[in-house]
């Protein structure tokens, strides 16, 4: 059964239009529920524009309500489920203003370093919204908010809020991963979790700073041998490096 945007059923005189094709200007029509269509006069297929493609970007019955989703409409999935990601890390949170703040700020540098350095922002924002989620788990089982409590309490509670929103099983393993070691880097790192890596530590050094003024060449050597990617010492020797 699909749902009412979609039945036929419920449909009104719009449900049936002409749009120029963006390649050749040539019209092609368009039901409601087609996702594409390919121009007859040069061939370009492409996205439904009067589709309203939102439920579909994080239900995961999406595929059996309107067919096979187009590439573009699965990078947008991606996208959409991090802004999600991000609404329910607050309503995790609560009240707890800090940690908010914190995920946030480590949320926006990870998108800032991913960018420079080609990571999949979607794996790299997720992770960074949820790489503190176990922290009030390890205060409640452990009275501690020690790194190991932390890294060992978190993927079980991402893999919950990442199923409940219907992200791919690849997506929620690899956030998994990353918050399950967020504060000790291997050897052999992916992209995705140096992004994060960097971002996190970024944010706590600028807390650091905040309660406890270093002298300028100390934080040059931390921003020197501490950042796992170009883009996140050059990030850190910016705000760090900055003067009071």
């Amino acid at each position: 059964m699909k749902c009412p945007g979609q039945d036929s059923r419920y449909w009104k005189a719009d449900a049936v239009m002409d749009v120029k094709c963006p390649k050749c200007g040539h019209e092609v029509e368009f039901f409601k529920d087609d996702t594409t269509r390919r121009c007859k006069h040069c061939g370009h297929k492409f996205l439904n524009p009067g589709m309203d493609f939102g439920c579909a970007s994080y239900c995961k019955f999406a595929g059996q309500c309107i067919g096979n989703l187009p590439p573009e409409l699965i990078a947008q999935k991606e996208n959409l489920l991090k802004d999600r990601v991000a609404i329910e890390m607050k309503r995790y949170f609560k009240t707890d203003f800090k940690r908010i703040g914190h995920a946030s700020r480590v949320a926006r540098y990870a998108e800032q370093i991913g960018r420079e350095e080609q990571g999949n922002l979607a794996i790299i924002l997720i992770a960074a919204y949820l790489h503190d989620i176990g922290i009030k788990e390890a205060e409640r089982k452990h009275q501690s908010t020690a790194a190991r409590f932390q890294e060992q309490e978190g993927p079980p509670i991402a893999r919950e809020i990442l199923t409940q929103l219907g992200a791919k099983e690849e997506i929620i393993t690899e956030v998994m991963d990353i918050i399950g070691h967020h504060h000790h880097p291997g050897p052999s790192e992916s992209i995705d979790f140096k992004c994060v890596y960097d971002a996190d530590l970024l944010v706590n050094l600028e807390e650091k700073k905040r309660e406890e003024p270093m002298d300028l060449t100390k934080w040059a050597e931390v921003a020197r041998k501490s950042f796992l990617t170009k883009s996140g010492k050059a990030l850190a020797e910016k705000k760090l490096l900055a003067s009071e």
